[in-house]
């Protein structure tokens, strides 16, 4: 196959940066399973947006505060400066969020000092996301191809000319491209406990490692505090942060409050872990009772719902919480642009680092940062595009991409611990 641009994954990240290509340019977006099961879709708070510019330094600091002032200063103010503008294209494409009558209803999450966060009740990522998917797939120059594999990538040691992978009977094939996006979003298959789908294996940090792409703090792992406690086996059911915005507290077993809930999240999560261990527990509890039943059914139905499906009615009673792995802040290097290290490859959403979120990320500021750089690749790929001299001619060897899989898993994982230790 060929295109003039491949993005691999169908998150808000690729989704929004092949919307914003110009419509006469043939683009192809493979995804690993299917298009709705990425991370974006299960994204619950919100998005954050710089209200007006009276904001503007107080959303400056806190996302630097919340990273540990280890942000990159530049990136993040292209990301608040960039804010309102994506919105309005949020809302253009048929996004809806809660409103009071013509005004936007704002909501407030921890470690912020003030409400900024647009949401759609407790499902702001799909509500964005499936947006984003609807007109992707109603435009006649993208492609969208399901349950697509990359294994590898089309490289002549300098620039990458597209990617090798298979569908899901392993027939392995080729996609050659003017240029390549890698969105293939986080790592939270690495681990046993994580909010992540399975599926996301970190491969776009394996292939990175394998041709030397600049990496950039990949031990930089956020976990989320409140996750549902289940024996269960599979991704944990996230408890958004802005439940604790609303009101919600954390309590022990003896049911005293431990912690102030609106902390950054790392300082949470460690205080639920120093409490879990105090106790020999293996979960706290979240308590809802300070929110009005009628704001948790209305503001948060997901949420509600499932508790009760799992036996809980979160209007009457605690539920058990426990953190577990959430977000990657680390990732593949990039510039403003969204460029790596290598020509023609651009990386953007969790899977890329561009400095925006530092050591810990503040609370809704994953969808917007996403989408702001996402469209700042497609704007250099547009502003500098270069068609490439001759297509690739691949033989692919199926044998070599045995046991790629685990062996991609181990590679990053004995990335990750590395640089894990030459920080302590």
């Amino acid at each position: 196959m060929n295109c003039d641009v491949l993005i691999v994954g169908c998150g808000v990240a690729g989704l929004y940066c092949a919307l914003n290509l110009p419509e006469d340019k043939k683009i192809i977006i493979v995804t690993k399973n299917e298009a709705p099961k990425s991370d974006s879709f299960l994204a619950q708070g919100g998005i954050c947006v710089l209200r007006d510019e009276s904001d503007f330094n107080a959303f400056f600091e806190d996302t630097m505060k919340a990273g540990h002032y280890e942000n990159n200063p530049d990136s993040v103010e292209i990301m608040i400066r960039s804010s309102q503008e994506v919105i309005g294209d949020l809302v253009s494409f048929g996004v809806q969020f809660e409103k009071d009558g013509d005004t936007f209803t704002y909501t407030r999450e921890g470690a912020h000092s003030r409400p900024r966060i647009l949401f759609h009740e407790d499902e702001t990522g799909k509500e964005i996301t499936s947006h984003l998917l609807e007109t992707a797939i109603n435009r006649k120059n993208i492609t969208l191809i399901e349950n697509y594999t990359m294994v590898d990538i089309i490289c002549d040691g300098k620039e990458c000319k597209g990617i090798i992978g298979h569908d899901k009977d392993d027939n392995y094939s080729s996609i050659s491209a003017d240029y390549t996006v890698f969105a293939t979003g986080g790592i939270g298959g690495l681990f046993k406990h994580s909010t992540n789908y399975r599926h996301l294996t970190g491969d776009a940090l394996a292939i990175a490692l394998k041709y030397g792409i600049k990496l950039q703090h990949i031990d930089y792992i956020q976990i989320h505090p409140t996750t549902l406690y289940t024996k269960k086996h599979g991704r944990e059911f996230l408890i958004s942060e802005s439940v604790r915005g609303e009101g919600a507290i954390l309590l022990n077993s003896k049911g005293e409050r431990f912690i102030n809930e609106l902390l950054p999240r790392d300082v949470v999560a460690n205080a639920i872990f120093d409490e879990m261990k105090k106790e020999g527990t293996e979960h706290v509890w979240l308590s809802l009772a300070p929110i009005p039943e009628e704001e948790i059914k209305s503001h948060f139905p997901n949420i509600y719902q499932h508790c009760l499906e799992e036996g809980y009615d979160v209007t009457k009673e605690p539920i058990p919480v426990v953190p577990s792995q959430h977000y990657f802040m680390g990732g593949i290097d990039v510039d403003r642009s969204s460029k790596t290290s290598m020509d023609r490859l651009y990386a953007v959403g969790e899977t890329a680092c561009n400095g925006v979120h530092g050591k810990n990320r503040l609370a809704s500021n994953s969808l917007l940062e996403s989408l702001v750089f996402a469209k700042r690749a497609a704007t250099d790929i547009t502003a500098n595009y270069l068609p490439l001299a001759e297509r690739p001619k691949i033989d692919i060897d199926k044998e070599q991409y045995d046991g790629y899989k685990e062996k991609y898993k181990e590679s990053v994982l004995n990335a990750i611990e590395k640089e894990r230790k030459s920080h302590e």
